[in-house]
Protein backbone atom coordinates (compact mmCIF):
# COMPACT_ATOMS: atom_id res chain seq x y z
CA UNK A 1 0.00 0.00 0.00
CA UNK A 2 1.57 3.29 -1.26
CA UNK A 3 1.18 6.01 1.84
CA UNK A 4 0.96 9.48 2.03
CA UNK A 5 1.80 9.84 5.93
CA UNK A 6 4.44 11.18 7.66
CA UNK A 7 5.71 11.77 10.88
CA UNK A 8 5.56 14.73 12.86
CA UNK A 9 8.33 16.60 13.39
CA UNK A 10 7.31 19.95 14.76
CA UNK A 11 7.38 21.10 18.98
CA UNK A 12 6.17 18.46 20.72
CA UNK A 13 6.80 18.86 24.41
CA UNK A 14 5.97 16.76 27.73
CA UNK A 15 2.17 17.89 28.89
CA UNK A 16 2.87 17.69 32.52
CA UNK A 17 5.57 20.04 32.17
CA UNK A 18 3.60 22.35 30.10
CA UNK A 19 0.54 21.87 32.64
CA UNK A 20 3.36 22.92 35.65
CA UNK A 21 4.44 25.84 33.84
CA UNK A 22 0.70 27.15 33.26
CA UNK A 23 -0.01 26.57 36.66
CA UNK A 24 2.82 28.64 37.86
CA UNK A 25 2.09 31.27 34.82
CA UNK A 26 -1.59 32.01 36.60
CA UNK A 27 -0.03 32.56 39.90
CA UNK A 28 1.91 34.80 38.21
CA UNK A 29 -0.79 36.78 37.13
CA UNK A 30 -2.66 36.45 39.74
CA UNK A 31 -0.06 37.90 42.07
CA UNK A 32 0.62 40.81 39.41
CA UNK A 33 -3.45 41.66 39.45
CA UNK A 34 -2.81 41.29 43.39
CA UNK A 35 0.08 43.50 43.75
CA UNK A 36 -0.30 46.28 41.43
CA UNK A 37 -2.95 48.54 40.39
CA UNK A 38 -1.80 50.84 37.64
CA UNK A 39 -3.60 50.94 34.46
CA UNK A 40 -0.30 49.69 32.50
CA UNK A 41 0.21 47.01 34.27
CA UNK A 42 -3.61 45.59 34.41
CA UNK A 43 -3.22 45.44 30.07
CA UNK A 44 -0.45 43.32 31.04
CA UNK A 45 -2.19 41.38 33.47
CA UNK A 46 -5.27 41.29 30.97
CA UNK A 47 -2.85 40.30 27.89
CA UNK A 48 -0.77 37.23 30.07
CA UNK A 49 -4.44 35.98 30.91
CA UNK A 50 -5.26 35.65 27.40
CA UNK A 51 -1.93 33.88 26.78
CA UNK A 52 -2.40 31.37 29.80
CA UNK A 53 -5.77 30.48 28.29
CA UNK A 54 -4.36 30.31 24.82
CA UNK A 55 -1.96 27.36 26.03
CA UNK A 56 -4.76 25.33 27.15
CA UNK A 57 -5.65 24.71 23.78
CA UNK A 58 -2.16 23.03 23.23
CA UNK A 59 -2.85 19.75 25.07
CA UNK A 60 -3.40 16.23 23.78
CA UNK A 61 -3.52 13.33 25.46
CA UNK A 62 -3.02 10.32 23.22
CA UNK A 63 -3.83 6.71 24.04
CA UNK A 64 -2.48 3.59 22.33
CA UNK A 65 -3.92 2.66 19.05
CA UNK A 66 -4.99 6.74 18.53
CA UNK A 67 -3.26 9.04 16.21
CA UNK A 68 -3.59 12.66 16.44
CA UNK A 69 -3.64 14.31 12.33
CA UNK A 70 -1.71 17.75 12.63
CA UNK A 71 -2.69 20.91 10.25
CA UNK A 72 -1.41 24.00 10.68
CA UNK A 73 -3.73 26.76 8.66
CA UNK A 74 -4.62 23.94 5.80
CA UNK A 75 -1.41 22.41 5.38
CA UNK A 76 -0.60 18.63 6.71
CA UNK A 77 2.32 18.50 9.13
CA UNK A 78 2.49 15.01 9.69
CA UNK A 79 0.65 12.43 12.57
CA UNK A 80 1.80 11.78 16.09
CA UNK A 81 1.43 8.44 16.86
CA UNK A 82 3.51 8.15 20.18
CA UNK A 83 1.15 7.65 23.49
CA UNK A 84 1.51 10.00 26.10
CA UNK A 85 0.20 13.38 27.04
CA UNK A 86 2.06 16.11 25.10
CA UNK A 87 1.43 20.32 24.68
CA UNK A 88 2.35 21.34 20.92
CA UNK A 89 1.00 24.99 19.37
CA UNK A 90 -2.43 25.84 20.00
CA UNK A 91 -2.48 26.93 16.31
CA UNK A 92 -2.14 23.50 15.25
CA UNK A 93 -5.37 21.29 13.96
CA UNK A 94 -5.46 18.39 15.75
CA UNK A 95 -7.73 15.51 14.19
CA UNK A 96 -8.29 12.57 16.18
CA UNK A 97 -8.15 9.13 14.67
CA UNK A 98 -8.43 5.50 16.48
CA UNK A 99 -5.95 2.93 14.36
CA UNK A 100 -8.33 0.06 16.40
CA UNK A 101 -9.61 -2.91 14.55
CA UNK A 102 -13.24 -2.11 13.89
CA UNK A 103 -16.00 -5.09 12.73
CA UNK A 104 -18.84 -4.42 10.21
CA UNK A 105 -21.35 -6.56 10.47
CA UNK A 106 -23.02 -5.93 7.12
CA UNK A 107 -27.10 -6.37 6.79
CA UNK A 108 -28.23 -8.90 3.98
CA UNK A 109 -28.09 -7.57 0.70
CA UNK A 110 -30.45 -8.94 -2.52
CA UNK A 111 -27.86 -9.02 -5.26
CA UNK A 112 -28.30 -11.51 -8.52
CA UNK A 113 -25.66 -14.42 -8.78
CA UNK A 114 -23.88 -15.60 -12.01
CA UNK A 115 -27.09 -17.85 -13.17
CA UNK A 116 -29.44 -14.58 -12.59
CA UNK A 117 -30.74 -15.76 -9.72
CA UNK A 118 -31.85 -13.25 -6.99
CA UNK A 119 -30.00 -14.09 -3.80
CA UNK A 120 -29.40 -12.60 0.40
CA UNK A 121 -25.86 -12.39 1.12
CA UNK A 122 -24.66 -10.66 3.82
CA UNK A 123 -20.83 -10.54 4.85
CA UNK A 124 -18.85 -9.21 8.06
CA UNK A 125 -15.37 -7.98 7.89
CA UNK A 126 -12.66 -6.40 10.05
CA UNK A 127 -10.86 -3.17 9.34
CA UNK A 128 -8.44 -1.13 10.64
CA UNK A 129 -6.76 2.54 8.95
CA UNK A 130 -2.93 2.26 8.06
CA UNK A 131 -2.59 5.77 6.27
CA UNK A 132 -3.87 8.45 8.56
CA UNK A 133 -3.21 11.29 5.46
CA UNK A 134 -5.58 9.08 3.32
CA UNK A 135 -8.22 8.84 5.65
CA UNK A 136 -8.43 12.18 6.29
CA UNK A 137 -7.79 14.15 3.22
CA UNK A 138 -8.24 11.47 0.10
CA UNK A 139 -11.99 10.74 0.16
CA UNK A 140 -15.27 12.68 1.15
CA UNK A 141 -17.65 11.74 2.83
CA UNK A 142 -19.94 12.02 5.87
CA UNK A 143 -17.42 9.71 7.85
CA UNK A 144 -15.32 6.91 6.63
CA UNK A 145 -17.29 3.92 8.09
CA UNK A 146 -19.55 5.41 5.54
CA UNK A 147 -17.17 5.07 3.10
CA UNK A 148 -16.33 1.53 4.31
CA UNK A 149 -19.75 0.68 4.42
CA UNK A 150 -20.37 1.67 0.63
CA UNK A 151 -17.35 -0.35 -1.03
CA UNK A 152 -17.67 -3.08 1.29
CA UNK A 153 -21.20 -2.93 -0.22
CA UNK A 154 -20.43 -2.81 -3.53
CA UNK A 155 -17.53 -5.42 -3.43
CA UNK A 156 -19.76 -7.60 -2.24
CA UNK A 157 -22.54 -7.45 -5.22
CA UNK A 158 -19.31 -8.06 -7.38
CA UNK A 159 -18.34 -10.73 -6.11
CA UNK A 160 -21.74 -12.52 -5.78
CA UNK A 161 -22.40 -11.56 -9.55
CA UNK A 162 -18.96 -13.48 -10.35
CA UNK A 163 -20.44 -16.53 -9.28
CA UNK A 164 -23.80 -18.60 -8.92
CA UNK A 165 -25.56 -20.14 -6.03
CA UNK A 166 -24.81 -23.26 -6.40
CA UNK A 167 -24.05 -25.77 -9.72
CA UNK A 168 -27.67 -26.83 -9.80
CA UNK A 169 -26.75 -30.07 -11.85
CA UNK A 170 -23.70 -28.04 -13.71
CA UNK A 171 -20.48 -29.07 -13.54
CA UNK A 172 -18.95 -25.64 -11.94
CA UNK A 173 -16.19 -26.05 -9.77
CA UNK A 174 -16.56 -22.86 -7.31
CA UNK A 175 -19.94 -21.46 -6.02
CA UNK A 176 -21.07 -19.29 -3.12
CA UNK A 177 -22.43 -22.16 -1.21
CA UNK A 178 -18.65 -23.94 -1.62
CA UNK A 179 -16.44 -21.31 -2.33
CA UNK A 180 -15.49 -21.34 1.51
CA UNK A 181 -12.24 -19.61 2.04
CA UNK A 182 -11.12 -19.25 -1.58
CA UNK A 183 -14.44 -17.20 -1.90
CA UNK A 184 -13.67 -15.14 1.20
CA UNK A 185 -9.99 -14.24 0.20
CA UNK A 186 -11.58 -13.56 -3.24
CA UNK A 187 -14.12 -10.97 -1.40
CA UNK A 188 -11.01 -9.84 0.94
CA UNK A 189 -8.55 -8.60 -1.92
CA UNK A 190 -11.81 -6.73 -3.94
CA UNK A 191 -12.09 -4.71 -0.21
CA UNK A 192 -8.87 -3.63 -0.29
CA UNK A 193 -8.60 -2.77 -3.99
CA UNK A 194 -11.51 -0.67 -3.51
CA UNK A 195 -10.94 0.56 0.32
CA UNK A 196 -6.76 1.13 -0.26
CA UNK A 197 -8.16 4.97 -1.57
CA UNK A 198 -9.08 5.65 1.95
CA UNK A 199 -6.05 4.35 3.36
CA UNK A 200 -8.11 1.21 4.80
CA UNK A 201 -6.66 -2.45 5.33
CA UNK A 202 -8.87 -5.56 5.52
CA UNK A 203 -8.11 -8.02 8.18
CA UNK A 204 -10.71 -10.44 7.37
CA UNK A 205 -13.29 -10.49 5.32
CA UNK A 206 -16.19 -13.41 5.29
CA UNK A 207 -19.61 -14.29 4.20
CA UNK A 208 -21.71 -14.68 7.13
CA UNK A 209 -25.25 -15.25 5.21
CA UNK A 210 -26.48 -16.89 1.85
CA UNK A 211 -29.51 -17.84 0.80
CA UNK A 212 -32.36 -17.72 -1.98
CA UNK A 213 -34.66 -14.47 -2.22
CA UNK A 214 -37.73 -14.86 -0.83
CA UNK A 215 -39.43 -14.52 -3.80
CA UNK A 216 -37.76 -17.56 -5.29
CA UNK A 217 -37.01 -19.73 -1.84
CA UNK A 218 -39.92 -22.03 -2.32
CA UNK A 219 -39.57 -22.90 -5.77
CA UNK A 220 -35.55 -23.79 -5.15
CA UNK A 221 -36.59 -25.55 -1.99
CA UNK A 222 -39.01 -27.96 -3.91
CA UNK A 223 -35.95 -28.27 -6.23
CA UNK A 224 -33.33 -29.43 -3.69
CA UNK A 225 -36.17 -31.89 -1.90
CA UNK A 226 -36.28 -33.14 -6.01
CA UNK A 227 -32.94 -33.64 -6.39
CA UNK A 228 -32.46 -35.19 -2.76
CA UNK A 229 -35.50 -37.57 -3.14
CA UNK A 230 -33.74 -38.71 -6.62
CA UNK A 231 -30.38 -39.56 -5.36
CA UNK A 232 -32.09 -40.74 -2.24
CA UNK A 233 -33.85 -43.58 -5.14
CA UNK A 234 -30.33 -43.69 -6.95
CA UNK A 235 -29.01 -45.09 -3.78
CA UNK A 236 -32.17 -47.64 -3.30
CA UNK A 237 -32.60 -48.70 -6.16
CA UNK A 238 -28.05 -49.51 -6.73
CA UNK A 239 -29.20 -51.03 -3.18
CA UNK A 240 -32.24 -53.70 -4.09
CA UNK A 241 -29.92 -54.17 -7.45
CA UNK A 242 -27.35 -56.36 -5.10
CA UNK A 243 -29.49 -57.47 -2.98
CA UNK A 244 -31.65 -58.98 -6.16
CA UNK A 245 -28.52 -60.10 -7.39
CA UNK A 246 -27.30 -61.60 -4.01
CA UNK A 247 -30.84 -63.75 -3.94
CA UNK A 248 -30.36 -65.13 -7.26
CA UNK A 249 -26.80 -66.29 -6.96
CA UNK A 250 -27.36 -67.82 -3.18
CA UNK A 251 -30.65 -69.76 -4.50
CA UNK A 252 -28.33 -71.18 -7.50
CA UNK A 253 -25.31 -71.96 -5.28
CA UNK A 254 -26.96 -73.70 -2.26
CA UNK A 255 -29.18 -75.50 -5.40
CA UNK A 256 -32.92 -74.31 -2.93
CA UNK A 257 -34.79 -74.31 -6.25
CA UNK A 258 -34.20 -74.00 -9.83
CA UNK A 259 -36.14 -71.14 -12.12
CA UNK A 260 -36.34 -70.72 -15.48
CA UNK A 261 -36.34 -67.52 -17.14
CA UNK A 262 -39.50 -66.25 -16.11
CA UNK A 263 -39.50 -67.26 -12.87
CA UNK A 264 -36.26 -65.17 -12.24
CA UNK A 265 -38.27 -62.11 -14.04
CA UNK A 266 -40.50 -62.85 -12.21
CA UNK A 267 -38.90 -62.73 -8.87
CA UNK A 268 -36.71 -59.87 -9.82
CA UNK A 269 -39.86 -58.33 -10.28
CA UNK A 270 -41.26 -58.77 -7.03
CA UNK A 271 -38.48 -58.02 -5.36
CA UNK A 272 -37.83 -54.53 -6.67
CA UNK A 273 -41.25 -53.72 -6.05
CA UNK A 274 -40.72 -54.57 -2.20
CA UNK A 275 -37.36 -53.00 -2.13
CA UNK A 276 -38.21 -49.98 -3.74
CA UNK A 277 -41.31 -49.14 -2.77
CA UNK A 278 -42.39 -45.99 -0.25
CA UNK A 279 -44.93 -48.16 0.95
CA UNK A 280 -44.71 -51.29 2.95
CA UNK A 281 -45.23 -54.43 1.21
CA UNK A 282 -48.82 -56.42 1.55
CA UNK A 283 -48.33 -60.21 1.65
CA UNK A 284 -50.14 -62.28 -1.16
CA UNK A 285 -51.01 -65.81 -0.29
CA UNK A 286 -50.38 -68.05 -3.40
CA UNK A 287 -52.98 -71.04 -3.01
CA UNK A 288 -52.04 -72.85 -6.07
CA UNK A 289 -48.95 -73.99 -7.60
CA UNK A 290 -46.03 -71.56 -8.64
CA UNK A 291 -47.34 -71.60 -12.14
CA UNK A 292 -50.40 -70.20 -11.23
Amino acid sequence: MNTKEKLFKGVKISGITMFIFNVLFLFGIIYCITAHSSTIFIVVDVVLLIIHCFIWGGFMQIEPNEARVMMFFGKYKGTVKDNGFFWVNPLYGKKKLTLRACNLDAEPIKVNDKMGNPVMIGQVIVWRIVDTYKISFDIEAKSYEQFVRVQSDAALRYVAGMYAYDNAGNDVALTLRSGGEELNDFLEKQLNERLDLAGIEILEARINYLAYAPEIAAVMLRRQQADAIISAREKIVEGAVGMVKQALQKLSDEAIIELDDDKKAAMVTNLLVVLCSDEPAQPVINSGTLHK
